[in-house]
């Protein structure tokens, strides 16, 4: 039984941010980190890597959807992704990395103190780029989670880069939001379990930040890039507005 489990999500190869929630006392207390996915696709994805596996056993990682197609792009599966920095950060990776990468469980299980059996997953236990969010309808968590054991009451998912946590049919659901994107206010967002559930926000500044990175990554938008997901210009609306159509509300009208 884990006393303490930090949840980090959705880094996408930011390592400023990276570094400042690492520094944080309650994640370097805490008993293990969970990783839940999409972790390299971004502006820094070798450096963010090599100091993830340089952790060792401390650090629990699952693969999101963005950490498979860039799997599937360097092994020639596929010709496109849909995010525009993602191929330029496939071309980065060493060959380690991609067989990392391909290799990262799509869920994982751990028991943690109060909260009993955690189900850890990206988008939802079924599938990694699947969305549900704060507001969907319990018919669209019922469906998502069918098939799911009972005794797990907790499930932690990440994918649409907003924190939240609410009761699903008596299952908490929680999103730590994201590391490296976040959508709605600047920062690096991250949650702690056990025994309850804590939403963190680490603060730094995303001028030094944005700096660096144009010093230290070869992507050609580098300060377009920067200036946007830094400062967090995707409010929480219209990330929601975008979202919404993807969690099936329009099926019911």
């Amino acid at each position: 039984m884990l006393s303490r489990v930090a949840v980090l999500s959705d880094i996408h190869g930011v390592l400023p941010a990276l570094e400042a929630v690492l520094a944080e006392p309650d994640l370097v207390s805490a008993d293990r980190i969970v990783l839940t996915g999409d972790i390299a696709a971004g502006p820094q994805p070798t450096q963010v890597l090599d100091l993830l596996t340089g952790l060792g056993d401390r650090v629990s990682w699952i693969g999101g959807n963005a950490d498979r197609e860039l799997v599937e792009y360097r092994r020639g599966l596929r010709d496109t992704i849909p995010d525009p920095i993602a191929p330029w950060a496939a071309e980065q990776l060493r060959e380690d990395h991609i067989d990392l990468l391909a290799s990262l469980p799509r869920s994982l299980r751990l028991p943690v103190d109060r909260l009993g059996k955690v189900l850890f997953c990206h988008a939802t236990p079924r599938d990694d780029e699947e969305v549900v969010l704060v507001d969907s309808r319990l018919d669209r968590w019922e469906e998502v989670f069918e098939g799911l054991d009972t005794d797990v009451r907790t499930v932690v998912c990440g994918h649409t880069h907003m924190p939240f946590v609410r009761l699903v049919h008596g299952r908490l659901v929680v999103n730590p939001g994201s590391v490296g994107m976040p959508y709605g206010r600047p920062g690096a967002h991250w949650a702690l379990l056990g025994p309850g559930v804590e939403l963190r926000t680490t603060h730094f500044d995303p001028q030094a930040a944005a700096t660096r990175l144009s010093r230290d990554s070869s992507y050609p938008d580098i300060a377009a890039w920067s200036d946007h997901f830094l400062h967090a210009r995707t409010t929480d609306a219209e990330a929601l507005k975008t979202f919404a159509p993807r969690d099936g509300r329009d099926q019911w009208g």
